[in-house]
């Protein structure tokens, strides 16, 4: 298990990586499946890290 500080940092970089791909991609809107989609694939990633 990591420090209290490692799970901040991890969860905010996960934040910040969602900003990119909703800010840096050509869509302006997503719908509820397609946002699940992108949690599962980012979460899937980190999972394999």
């Amino acid at each position: 298990m990591g420090t209290e500080k490692e799970r901040k940092d991890t969860k905010m970089a996960t934040i910040y990586e969602l900003r990119l791909i909703f800010t840096g991609g050509e869509k302006k809107t997503y719908t509820v499946e397609e946002i699940t989609e992108l949690l599962d694939k980012i979460a899937l990633a980190k999972d394999q890290e």
